[in-house]
């Protein structure tokens, strides 16, 4: 079975998942990674790695960069998006996710309040381009400020196995980077944004 057959989407369930729909209905906190620490860049590389063992070398120029910008089109890395000086967090999504649908607001004020300064938000749809209507009309009915940008399924699901090294189990997920890029936290499920803060603000003085 392929990755996309494997996607849990529209309350299908990847084989030996936990028994939830792609919307996780737990709120966990986020678990900090060990071992060395993982650019998003390093990931990318990765990912490239894999779609070359599984596809032509011009599918995978044509695939690349990886994500395309909702807003201007323009396809892009995670790695344009990473500064020097602020947490960048990555919100996982899908347009029918009912619990990207409750805790998006939140995360679009933590953008709001945290952008010009500390940290800020970064989203990646998994809608993908057939999709990409319904991804567009999430991001203007939320009126989301933060970037989104635009994944194939299988492109996003193995970007985070690569990068977390932990199995995908659906949307929300999210990945928080540091300053200048090193990967300190992933989690799938719904996370309050008070645990981001304070995971970030926890992690500051050390990022």
């Amino acid at each position: 079975m392929g990755l996309a057959s494997a996607l849990i989407h529209a309350g299908k369930l990847l084989p030996g998942s936990l028994p939830a729909a792609i919307c996780c209905s737990k709120k966990l906190p986020f678990q900090p990674m060990a071992g060395n620490p993982t650019s998003a860049g390093a990931a990318r590389k990765l990912v490239f790695a894999l779609l070359l063992a599984l596809a032509p070398a011009a599918q995978v120029m044509a695939a690349s960069p990886l994500f395309q910008n909702l807003k201007t089109g323009v396809f892009e890395t995670l790695d344009d998006h990473e500064t020097d000086k602020q947490w960048m967090v990555v919100m996982i999504w899908a347009h029918d996710c009912e619990i990207c649908e409750r805790e998006v607001g939140d995360y679009q004020q933590f953008h709001l309040s945290h952008s010009q300064d500390d940290a800020r938000v970064v989203g990646i749809t998994i809608d993908g381009e057939s999709r990409k209507n319904a991804a567009l009309g999430f991001v203007n009915r939320h009126q989301l400020a933060f970037e989104n940008l635009l994944g194939e399924p299988e492109t996003v699901m193995s970007y985070y196995q690569l990068i977390s090294g932990s199995r995908w189990i659906g949307t929300p997920s999210f990945l928080i980077f540091a300053p200048g890029g090193e990967l300190k936290a992933a989690q799938a499920g719904g996370v309050p944004v008070e645990i981001v803060e304070n995971f970030i603000a926890d992690n500051s003085a050390n990022p």
